[in-house]
């Protein structure tokens, strides 16, 4: 009677097949797939979180399909490490050599967590933040990218000036995505506050009455448009972030008196 070893030798292997329509895949692997995640903060405190995965590599023309149980083998091998960039890059080194690829893309998109203070009741509570980070990699060049959402709030200049009390606000979904061809030695929570710096005011989960009057008062001195608020984050960014290959700055209003958002877009490519 033969081994399992030796049953499992003679099952074919279809992947490995020759496929004559002679076409590329430009990308294929598993995508959504939802798997534990830990996560370093700036203060070194340890963030256990899921992520959604998508994890993908390219595929010859004459090769009929891919393996794509390593994928998860490589997400089980991974499991109990602390995930930063470097992490991420070693990450993707295994699956180019474990799918035997060129090129190949790990995505992993996760709730963040920052616990804050209120401004002026100084009560805690934790305020939740959308994280994506990316790697590509493509005939031996890599590249990082950090994509941060940023829920803030912002308020119309054009309504407090024409109003004779009052002002509409709104929240809003800053999104900044930054892009370097080499490891970026930068914080998540960094990124975060630069852009709450840059909204009519931040948000707190949890606030007391005189907190909410700091917060209304605040962002009715900063009113900022939607124009605004891409801008500031953009000459921000061109300030501090000379490192950088590209970023993309993106903010939606969520109207309060329209039935639609105001939207802002600025994309940069930066010649280092």
């Amino acid at each position: 009677m033969k081994s399992t070893l030796e049953n499992i030798s003679e099952i074919p292997d279809i992947q490995d097949l020759v496929d004559t329509r002679c076409i590329p895949i430009s990308r294929v692997g598993v995508h959504n797939v939802r798997f534990p995640i830990t996560v370093l903060d700036k203060n070194n405190n340890i963030q256990n979180t899921v992520a959604n995965w998508t994890m993908t590599v390219s595929l010859p023309a004459n090769k009929k399909g891919t393996h794509m149980s390593r994928f998860l083998v490589l997400l089980e091998k991974f499991k109990n490490r602390l995930m930063d960039l470097s992490s991420f890059s070693e990450m993707n080194t295994n699956m180019l050599n474990l799918l035997n690829s060129e090129n190949g893309d790990i995505s992993a998109s996760f709730p963040f967590f920052l616990e804050k203070k209120a401004p002026v009741s100084n009560v805690s509570s934790l305020m939740s933040y959308d994280v994506q980070i990316n790697i590509r990699t493509f005939y031996n060049k890599t590249e990082f990218e950090i994509v941060v959402v940023v829920p803030v709030t912002s308020l119309c200049p054009c309504s407090k000036a024409i109003s004779e009390y009052g002002a509409h606000n709104q929240r809003s979904n800053i999104t900044l995505s930054i892009t370097s061809n080499k490891l970026l030695s930068i914080h998540i929570e960094d990124l975060i506050t630069l852009v709450e710096k840059e909204a009519s005011c931040e948000l707190w989960s949890i606030l007391k009455r005189p907190d909410e009057k700091y917060v209304t008062e605040y962002a009715y001195n900063n009113p900022k448009f939607v124009e605004d608020l891409v801008r500031d984050l953009a000459f921000r960014i061109d300030t501090i972030f000379p490192y950088i290959s590209k970023y993309r700055v993106e903010a939606e209003n969520f109207e309060s008196i329209h039935n639609h958002s105001a939207y802002a877009v600025i994309e940069k490519k930066i010649n280092n």
